[in-house]
């Protein structure tokens, strides 16, 4: 169990209210660290379950990686389930949500394969949040099966629309799925990994109501790759994109 004392949520928040998101400290409070590679800023979670939600809501995160989204839904009086294929993530999840808070909903936890989601009932779900792999541009596993992180990028598009078509089965109407996405370069140039995906949610019957821009900061290896976008005539990748869409 965590320590009893510790901070509970960040210092002066306040709600985002335009389409640039930027957040230039990580966020460290509760039990949230950026130890898990990828994993995505606890502000971005914390925006969308306020702004999408209400307290009493059941939130799912089909990539839970290392926990962020739960944590900030069992912080914030949401219900909550993770998912993902990787056992080792959520071991990590389960640690951390090892802490102390008062009427916080239940959080359950699901070794599954987010094109699935065969535990969770059609049209149960108040809110989506996830944060996918990026194709194969970091691999979370070594040889797990249906693991989308060793996927090139055509048959990750392919595979991300059955993500989307399950994200569609289990929301309730009229409610929101948001999803962060990142481009990638192939051979100098860019590919629009996040449009394309963008794509597959919208091609299941999903309703763009948002694109979020949010800005990447404190990148390893910055020095390294400035190098080489002067070298090789380049720009760096300085943001993602949320898409939130609403189903109906």
């Amino acid at each position: 169990m965590y320590k009893k004392t510790m901070k509970l949520e960040p210092d002066n928040f306040e709600l985002e209210t335009n389409t640039v998101w930027s957040f230039k400290e990580r966020g460290n409070w509760a039990t949230h660290d950026a130890k898990y590679r990828g994993n995505w800023s606890p502000f971005i979670p914390r925006n969308l379950i306020l702004r999408y939600s209400k307290p009493g809501d059941l939130i799912l995160d089909p990539f839970v990686g290392s926990g962020t989204t739960v944590v900030e839904a069992k912080l914030l009086k949401r219900k909550a389930i993770g998912i993902d294929i990787n056992p080792q993530a959520l071991d990590i999840a389960e640690k951390h949500l090892n802490f102390d808070c008062e009427n916080s909903g239940e959080i359950s936890l699901y070794c599954e394969d987010a094109r699935n989601l065969n535990n969770i009932s059609d049209d149960s779900i108040d809110l989506i949040t996830a944060h996918p792999p990026y194709a194969d541009i970091i691999k979370y596993s070594e040889n797990i099966e249906g693991d989308l992180s060793h996927l090139k990028i055509p048959e990750f598009l392919k595979e991300m629309k059955k993500v989307a078509s399950s994200c569609y089965r289990v929301l309730k109407n009229n409610k929101f799925c948001a999803i962060l996405i990142g481009d990638t370069r192939k051979k100098g140039c860019v590919i629009p990994l996040g449009f394309q995906v963008m794509q597959q949610f919208q091609d299941v019957g999903f309703t763009l109501k948002e694109i979020i821009i949010k800005e990447q900061h404190n990148c390893k290896a910055t020095g390294y790759w400035k190098t080489n976008s002067i070298k090789y005539n380049f720009l760096l990748l300085a943001h993602e994109y949320l898409f939130v869409f609403r189903k109906g």
